[in-house]
C-alpha cells in the first residue's frame, strides 16, 4: 500500500515538473531566439550602413564585423584586429548606435572588442561562422621585412654623397631636419622638382639616417607604383586589411613620384585615408612628385589640399657651380681605385656647361669617357668627350626647360623666381615674365595651357597676349630686340 502511494506522487511529478533535458531544452531555445534578433538587428543595421557609406567604405571597415548580444540593452561587435576595431570605435560608433536604436530602441550602449582579445572564459556566440583568429605576437607588417613590402634603398643615396647649392638647398635642409629631429616638425614634407634633380636621393638618405640614429622608428619607403600595387594585389586577394595595417602603423610613410597615381580613382582613395591615418597621428609623411601639389593634374583636390599644408619643397634645375661640383665628386668616387685614368678640369668644365638636363645624364655621360678611356687606353679630352658623347650632347642642346627659361631670365634682369611668378603687374617684372612666356613658345614644345601653369597658374590668354607683345617689341623697341636675342643665345648654348 505504501508503495503503491509513493509510485503515484512520482508519476504526479513527473507530470508537473520539466524534465532536466526540457529545462536544457528550453534555454537553448532561448540562446537561439536571442541569437537570430541580434543577427536580423544587426543585417538591418548593416543594410543602412552600407547604404549610407556606400559600398567601398562598408567593405573596407564593416563587412568582417560581427554582432552578440550579452542583453537586450548591450551590444558587442567583434572587429578582426584593434586596428579595425579602434577606427570604427573613433569614426563611427555614434552612428551605429542610433542605427540600432531605429531597430531595437531598448538597446542603450554598444561595445567594440577586437577578437584577438575576446575573453576566453566566456566565448560569446557568434552571428555567424567565421574564420580562427589566433592572435599574433606582432602587428601584421613587421612578419614582413621592410624591403619585401616597400622600395630598396640605395646605399649610395646618402646626404654625405649629396651635392648642395642654391637650386636644392632648402630641399636639403628640410631633409636633414626631418631625418635628424625625432619630432615630427614639418608634416607632410612635400619635394618636387624635375627629372634626376635629386628628389629621390634626398628620400632615401632620409630612411637611411632614421634607421641609423633612431633604429626603433619604422620607415617605410615605396614608389607611387609599388602603392598602387600592394593596394591592387589586397583587393584582389580580398585582404585589404592587411594592407592597411602595413601602411598604417609605420612611423615614418615615404612615397615617391605620387603623380604616378594620376587617374586612378581607387588607389586615390586608399592613399587619402592612409594618409589622414598617419596625420591624425602624428606620423611623419613624406611625399615626392615632378611638380607642385597645386600643378598636380588628375588628383583629387582634397589630396593636393593636404600636400601642401605641410612644407613644399622645390629642387630648381641645377646651375652650372652645382653640375660642376657634381661631377668633381663623382670623378674622385669614381677614379678613386683607378690611378691610370684621369679627368681633367676642363673636361669637367665643358661637361658641366653643355649637359643641363640632369644629374642622371650628367653622371651617365662621365661614366661612358671614363670606361671608353678604360677600355680603349684613351686620354680623357674635351676632343674625345665630343666624339664619345655627341648623341647625348645633340640632344641636350635641343632640350630647354620652361624652369631654366625661367631662371636664365629672372638673372638676366636680376629677379627673384618667386616675382617672375607672382601676380604683381608693375612692369619691372611684368616684361621679363612676358619675354620669358615668348621664349617658352618658342624654345619648348609645351602647349600654351602648359606654360601658363608654369608661370604661377595663370590662363592661356596671358601666354597669348605676351607672346604677341613681345613679337611687336622685337620690331620697334631696339632694347627688347637685343635682350631676347641675347637671352636666346644663352639659352641654345
Amino acid at each position: 500500500m505504501v508503495q503503491e502511494n509513493k509510485n503515484k506522487q512520482m508519476d504526479a511529478m513527473a507530470k508537473t515538473a520539466p524534465s532536466q533535458n526540457q529545462k536544457q531544452f528550453g534555454s537553448a531555445a532561448s540562446a537561439d531566439s536571442q541569437t537570430n534578433l541580434c543577427m536580423q538587428e544587426w543585417q538591418r543595421v548593416r543594410s543602412r550602413l552600407r547604404a549610407e557609406l556606400g559600398e567601398a567604405t562598408f567593405n573596407s571597415w564593416f563587412q568582417s564585423l560581427t554582432a552578440t548580444k550579452p542583453n537586450n540593452k548591450r551590444v558587442i561587435l567583434h572587429a578582426p584586429t584593434p586596428f579595425i576595431g579602434s577606427w570604427i570605435e573613433t569614426h563611427y560608433l555614434p552612428r551605429i548606435l542610433n542605427h540600432w536604436k531605429s531597430e531595437n530602441k531598448i538597446v542603450k550602449r554598444i561595445e567594440i572588442m577586437a577578437r584577438d582579445h575576446m575573453p576566453q572564459t566566456e566565448p560569446a556566440p557568434i552571428v555567424r561562422p567565421q574564420p580562427v583568429y589566433r592572435p599574433r605576437s606582432k602587428p601584421v607588417f613587421e612578419t614582413h621585412s621592410r624591403d619585401d613590402i616597400g622600395a630598396p634603398l640605395n646605399p649610395h643615396y646618402t646626404f654625405d654623397n649629396f651635392i648642395t647649392g642654391k637650386s636644392n638647398e632648402l630641399a636639403h635642409a628640410a631633409a636633414r631636419r626631418v631625418a635628424e629631429v625625432g619630432e615630427v616638425v614639418f608634416n607632410p614634407l612635400f619635394l618636387y622638382g624635375g627629372v634626376g634633380l635629386g628628389k629621390t636621393h634626398l628620400m632615401h638618405a632620409i630612411a637611411w639616417e632614421i634607421r641609423r640614429s633612431t633604429p626603433d622608428r619604422r620607415v617605410l619607403y615605396v614608389s607611387a607604383e609599388k602603392f598602387m600595387y600592394h593596394f591592387v594585389r589586397a583587393v584582389r586577394f580580398k585582404d585589404t586589411m592587411t594592407f592597411k595595417q602595413q601602411f598604417r602603423e609605420v612611423d615614418v610613410l615615404m612615397v615617391d613620384d605620387i603623380q604616378f597615381i594620376a587617374g586612378k580613382e581607387s588607389t586615390q582613395e586608399e592613399f587619402f585615408h592612409t594618409f589622414n591615418t598617419l596625420f591624425d597621428k602624428n606620423h611623419q609623411v613624406i611625399i615626392s612628385a615632378d611638380r607642385s601639389p597645386s600643378d598636380l593634374e588628375d588628383i583629387g583636390d582634397r589630396i593636393c589640399s593636404r600636400l601642401g599644408c605641410g612644407l613644399v619643397a622645390d629642387i630648381h634645375p641645377t646651375d652650372y657651380e652645382l653640375r660642376l661640383g657634381i661631377l668633381q665628386s663623382k670623378a674622385d668616387n669614381l677614379l678613386r681605385n683607378n690611378k691610370e685614368i684621369a679627368v681633367t678640369e676642363d673636361v669637367l668644365e665643358f661637361l658641366a656647361r653643355r649637359i643641363s638636363s640632369n644629374v642622371r645624364d650628367l653622371e651617365g655621360a662621365l661614366r661612358r669617357i671614363i670606361a671608353s678611356a678604360s677600355f680603349n687606353s684613351k686620354l680623357i679630352t674635351i676632343e674625345m668627350a665630343k666624339s664619345e658623347l655627341r648623341d647625348l650632347l645633340r640632344t641636350s642642346a635641343k632640350q630647354v626647360t620652361v624652369e631654366e627659361i625661367q631662371r636664365i631670365v629672372a638673372d638676366y634682369y636680376n629677379l627673384r623666381m618667386s616675382e617672375m611668378l607672382s601676380t604683381r603687374r608693375a612692369q619691372i617684372i611684368a616684361r621679363p615674365r612676358q619675354i620669358a612666356m615668348y621664349l617658352c613658345k618658342q624654345l619648348t614644345m609645351l602647349s600654351l595651357p602648359e606654360i601658363g601653369r608654369k608661370f604661377g597658374g595663370r590662363d592661356h590668354t596671358t601666354v597669348i597676349h605676351a607672346v604677341n607683345r613681345i613679337q611687336e617689341l622685337c620690331q620697334t623697341d631696339a632694347t627688347i630686340n637685343e635682350d631676347v636675342a641675347s637671352l636666346r643665345r644663352r639659352l641654345e648654348a
